[in-house]
């Protein structure tokens, strides 16, 4: 089957097309549009390599299911478990609760007309806030208990 780059004149995407389809013995002839057989083909070969690698997977933990390894009375849990997460290619994790205090400085442009009556605690509530820039770390919740302000320079 010839490979090529360049799109053939007699190609249509938009072509219908009629094919055999089997399905728990139930013989079908439904009619597609060309791209939605190519997504079809196209997820097909995701899955056939999706399937590959676990049999792959599946056949390395088989091969420790020995009396040389882990069966093997000398072989001990954890030795297994950090086997089994090496295989699946998996990090085991637990999830930690944790209270910080958090002392933060810092100054805020006023204009000359509003400082008389600025409030900095509110412009603070509705401007500061708290993140965490690692994906593994959630800030829950967060509130600003004191606002200590100090005079205008």
């Amino acid at each position: 089957m010839e490979n090529t780059t360049e799109v053939p004149t007699t190609y249509n995407a938009n072509v219908l097309v009629q094919y055999k389809d089997i399905t728990n013995g139930e013989v079908t002839f439904p009619i597609i549009k060309v791209t939605d057989l190519e997504w079809k083909l196209e997820r097909i070969k995701n899955l056939e390599d999706h399937l590959s690698r676990s049999q792959g997977t599946i056949t390395k933990i088989i091969d420790n299911l020995t009396m040389e390894s882990w069966f093997n009375p000398n072989t001990e849990k954890e030795e297994i478990l950090r086997d089994l997460c090496s295989i699946l290619d998996h990090t085991p994790q637990q999830e930690m609760s944790w209270t910080a205090t958090l002392t933060v400085s810092g100054t805020t442009m006023v204009n000359l007309e509003d400082v008389e009556d600025f409030d900095i605690r509110y412009h603070l509530g509705d401007n500061l806030s708290v993140d965490s820039n690692d994906f593994d770390t959630n800030v829950d919740s967060w509130d600003i208990d004191l606002v200590d302000s100090q005079d205008w320079n």
